[in-house]
């Protein structure tokens, strides 16, 4: 514990020896940012906010996607204004948050996140970290030269002042932003400690945006990893969904694996992925939601989660089934304990974990080809999943290509013709044997009318 308030103490000095030195102001005639590009409700918080005497400024990932030419997914605010004040400002405001008290601004579906400007931890707040170093609380409030220091990486350290439509940049983040590449604010070790999951955000970022990670950033990854153990399921639950439901799955999988985090997500998947197999399965999963993704198609985490344990789920079963288990009560027992192991590392909420098992049960059913077998595959609400979930695996290498071509074909016929195709491929009726009839064993003796 004192060699982690020795690296914050040793942090907050750089801070407030950088804390001094003049920002980079880019005026509005520098940089690429229009407020045609910025959503209508971010543009209203930012004017009330200014209206009403606060600073307000575009920040993070917005400022950074925009000066890339994209269209940011959200739009976030930082502001002076503490979050009763925003609350006062804004009738569609509601607070919330304990470790990080934030102010959500609700327009329809659309939520503008208002933060206010965090200061860092001085001395006198070491209470608010856990003895590895994690924050447990953040809600120390200061000004925009204090709240820069508290951002992850360089590129999203920028602000965009409504005020005068000027880009802010303390860090470099507009020079890291041209050269590609993400690189941490502060000591690289400490910021870890801090939050872990900037482990997996730089991951995500690396894989979105296409940039380098700085080699100080990715040497303290590859020592930090197992801090990631300390985070709860449900958070990692949420950064597994940004990492593999953002259209760059695949990538994000790869840079997993090069960083050697994959084993803190998904323990039971790791090892079959020494299988050329099983590799090439799980990345046609992950390609396949990405271009799901893109072609704005609904994904489900079900999917890919039954991807990555597949491997573990099917050897289990097979050994099941060779201690004289029946199949079906062989897959169950298989899935019930890796979902249960995973769980222990990444939540997977309950509606998920039941698609997985019905997308697994369903790859031995697709065997069927005729009768109410057949057709009841056909018509299961899952279907859809389970055969696509075939047909990877027939590209993979671990099914047959002939059971995802026939199925394939059947789906593209009338109702109709899927009927008397089921219906044709009968074999003969078993003819049913009769019980031989039993024999009346004869009468003893006569009768005599009397």
């Amino acid at each position: 514990m004192l060699s982690l308030l020795r690296l914050n103490k040793q942090m907050h000095k750089k801070i407030k020896d950088e804390i001094n030195k003049d920002p980079l102001i880019i005026p509005r005639a520098e940089h690429g940012i229009s407020r045609k590009d910025i959503d209508e409700p971010a543009l209203k918080v930012l004017y009330r906010l200014h209206n009403a005497g606060y600073q307000a400024c575009l920040v993070g990932g917005a400022v950074r996607d925009l000066l890339l030419g994209h269209h940011p997914k959200d739009f976030d605010v930082a502001t002076d204004a503490t979050p009763e004040q925003v609350s006062k400002l804004f009738r569609n405001c509601r607070l919330i948050g304990r470790r990080f008290r934030l102010a959500h601004i609700h327009f329809g579906r659309q939520i503008i996140e208002v933060a206010t400007f965090r200061a860092p931890h001085g001395e006198t707040h070491e209470e608010h970290h856990d003895t590895s170093g994690r924050i447990l609380r953040d809600n120390v409030y200061g000004e925009i030269y204090d709240d820069v220091w508290r951002r992850d990486f360089t590129a999203n350290a920028l602000y965009y002042n409504i005020a005068d439509f000027s880009v802010i940049d303390y860090v470099g983040g507009v020079k890291d932003i041209k050269d590609h590449r993400l690189r941490l604010i502060g000591d690289q070790e400490t910021r870890y400690r801090e939050d872990p999951v900037r482990m997996l955000r730089a991951i995500r970022f690396a894989a979105k945006l296409g940039f380098s990670i700085d080699e100080a950033c990715k040497q303290a990854i590859l020592k930090l990893g197992p801090l990631l153990a300390d985070i709860p399921s449900a958070r990692l639950f949420e950064e597994v969904l940004k990492l593999f439901h953002s259209g760059h799955a695949e990538e994000s999988f790869f840079t997993l694996q090069q960083y050697d985090l994959l084993k803190y997500l998904f323990p039971d998947a790791v090892d079959g992925l020494s299988d050329a197999n099983t590799h090439e399965f799980i990345r046609l999963a992950m390609h396949s939601t990405d271009n799901r993704v893109r072609l704005d198609k609904p994904v489900t985490p079900a999917f890919l989660f039954a991807a990555l344990l597949w491997a573990p789920v099917k050897r289990q079963t097979e050994l099941n089934q060779e201690s004289g288990m029946p199949h079906a009560v062989a897959l169950q027992k298989a899935a019930a304990k890796f979902i249960s192991r995973q769980v222990q590392q990444v939540s997977i909420p309950r509606r998920f974990s039941s698609t997985m098992r019905d997308i697994w049960a369903l790859q031995s059913r697709f065997r069927y080809r005729s009768g109410r077998r057949a057709y009841g595959v056909l018509h299961h609400p899952k279907f859809r999943a389970a055969y696509d979930f075939l047909c990877l695996r027939a590209n993979a290498g671990d099914a047959e290509m002939e059971a995802c071509q026939w199925w394939t074909e059947l789906q593209e016929k009338t109702p109709e013709q899927q009927k008397k195709i089921l219906s044709a491929a009968k074999t003969s009726p078993r003819k049913r044997r009769r019980k031989p009839r039993k024999k009346v064993p004869p009468q003893t003796g006569s009768t005599t009318l009397s």
